[in-house]
C-alpha cells in the first residue's frame, strides 16, 4: 500500500492506470482535463500500456470509446458539462449494444450563463440514457470506485457503461491522502476483461443496427430490466471491493446515523461531509435526525432506500440541480420510490452554480425537514441573494 497526496482528478487518472485500460479517447475541458493529462503522461512515460487517441470534440471521443469497446478492449474516457452535453446523442449508444465503457464526468454548470463550478444539471439529464451512474465524495472514493466499476460494468450479468460523477474543484482538484493499493492487488480483484458480443473479423456480424417497431420495444424493455436487475449487482462489488482492500462505500447507499433517526436528508457527492457534520451538531442537541448518502442514481436503489427509511417520519432530499418548472432530480427520484410510505418529504436546492455549501445550510434543510413542512409548499431553495 503506498499513501500519494492527490486532487480526485488524479486520483482518477492512477485508478485507470492500475486497472490496465488498452484504450483512452479523449478530448480536453475543464475541469477533467488533469484526468487526461496524467493519464497522458503516464502513456508517454511507459507506465501505462494504452492507446491514447485525441479526438476532435467530445462526440468524437465516445464514438471512439464505442468503436473500441466494441473490438473487445477495456475503454476510459473522461469529460464535463458542455463536453457531456456534446456525447448526448453517442451516449444513447453503449448502453443498448452492452459496452461496459466507464467515463468520468466532473460535474459543472451548463448552459447560458454557466460557470465551471460544481452543479449536476449535466449529468442528471443522462440518467435516461441507460448508463449507471454514481457521485462519489472524495478522491479516495473516486479511486476506489473507477476500480469498482471496471468489476461491476465487466460483469456479464451488467454489460453496460458508467458514469462517475465527482464534484468540480472542490474535488477534482482538491488534494488529499489517497491510499493506492500495490498492482498486484487490483489484478486481484479486476479479472481480464471477457466481452459478451465484439467485431471479430473471422465472425462477421451487425452492432447498432436500425430495427422496426417489431423490436425496439423489446429491446427497450430488456434494458430496462436489466438496469434494475443490476442494484444487487452494485452491492455485491462493493462488498467484495471491501474484503480485498479493507473499505466499503455501502454499494448504492450509505447511512449515517440513521439507527434512531425520525429525520433524515439525502445527499450526494462532497456536499455528504458537509451533511454529515451538521447531523452529529444537531444530535448533540437531542435531535434524533440522520443522513442517507446516495451514491448510486441508476441503478437507482429503491429496495435498499425504502429499507433504510423505515421509522422515519419526515425526509428531506438535497439537490444541486433543477428541473425547470418542476423539482430537483434527485427530489422526483426519491418520491416515486418511497410512494406510499406515508411520510413528508422536501426538496432542498442548493450550491447552484458551486454556491458554497456549509454546515447552516444544512442546519437550515433539517429545521424545515424536522417541521414537517411541505404540506403546501414542498420545494425549498436555501441560499439565494436577496428577497426572493
Amino acid at each position: 500500500m503506498k499513501v500519494k497526496v492527490l486532487s480526485g482528478d488524479h486520483a482518477v487518472a492512477y485508478a485507470v492506470k492500475m486497472c490496465n485500460v488498452d484504450v483512452i479517447p479523449n478530448y480536453p475541458i475543464t475541469p477533467q482535463t488533469l484526468i487526461i493529462e496524467k493519464l497522458s503522461d503516464f502513456v508517454f512515460d511507459g507506465e501505462c500500456d494504452a492507446t491514447f487517441m485525441p479526438a476532435d470534440s467530445e462526440h468524437s471521443a465516445m464514438s471512439m470509446a464505442i468503436g473500441a469497446a466494441a473490438t473487445g478492449v477495456r475503454t476510459f474516457t473522461a469529460t464535463a458539462s458542455q463536453g457531456l452535453a456534446l456525447m448526448h446523442e453517442m451516449l444513447y449508444v453503449a448502453p443498448q449494444t452492452r459496452l461496459p465503457i466507464v467515463m468520468a464526468n466532473v460535474n459543472r454548470s451548463l448552459g447560458a450563463g454557466s460557470g465551471i463550478w460544481a452543479e449536476y444539471n449535466d449529468s442528471m439529464p443522462e440518467r435516461e440514457s441507460g448508463w449507471m451512474q454514481c457521485y462519489v465524495e472524495d478522491a479516495q472514493e473516486a479511486f476506489d470506485t473507477i476500480v469498482q466499476a471496471y468489476r461491476l460494468c465487466e460483469d456479464q450479468r451488467v454489460m453496460l457503461p458508467l458514469m462517475m460523477c465527482l464534484d468540480a474543484f472542490v474535488l477534482s482538484h482538491t488534494v488529499e491522502k489517497v491510499l493506492l493499493p500495490e498492482q498486484a492487488e487490483v489484478d486481484a480483484f479486476l479479472p481480464r476483461f471477457r466481452p459478451l458480443n465484439f467485431l471479430d473479423t473471422q465472425n462477421p456480424k451487425f452492432i447498432n443496427i436500425a430495427v422496426t417497431p417489431a423490436h425496439s420495444m423489446e429491446m427497450r424493455y430488456q434494458l430496462d430490466h436489466l438496469m434494475r436487475e443490476t442494484s444487487s449487482v452494485v452491492d455485491e462489488v462493493d462488498a467484495l471491493f471491501g474484503k480485498h482492500f479493507g473499505r466499503s462505500y455501502g454499494g448504492s447507499i450509505q447511512p449515517y446515523r440513521m439507527e434512531d433517526a425520525e429525520h433524515a436528508l439525502i445527499t450526494l457527492g462532497t456536499a455528504t461531509s458537509t451533511a454529515r457534520v451538521a447531523v452529529d451538531e444537531l444530535r448533540k442537541e437531542g435531535k434524533k435526525v440522520g443522513l442517507i448518502k446516495l451514491k448510486y442514481i441508476r441503478p437507482f436503489p429503491h429496495e435498499q432506500l425504502r429499507k433504510a427509511l423505515r421509522g422515519v417520519s419526515s425526509l428531506g432530499v438535497f439537490d444541486r440541480s433543477i428541473a425547470v418548472n418542476g423539482f430537483g432530480p434527485v427530489f422526483t427520484e426519491v418520491r416515486n420510490s418511497c410512494y406510499g410510505m406515508g411520510m413528508p418529504i422536501t426538496n432542498h436546492i442548493a450550491g447552484i452554480g458551486g454556491r458554497d455549501l456549509t454546515v447552516a445550510t444544512f442546519k437550515g434543510m433539517f429545521e424545515k425537514i424536522m417541521r414537517k413542512e411541505g404540506a403546501g409548499r414542498d420545494c425549498f431553495w436555501h441560499g439565494l441573494r436577496g428577497d426572493m
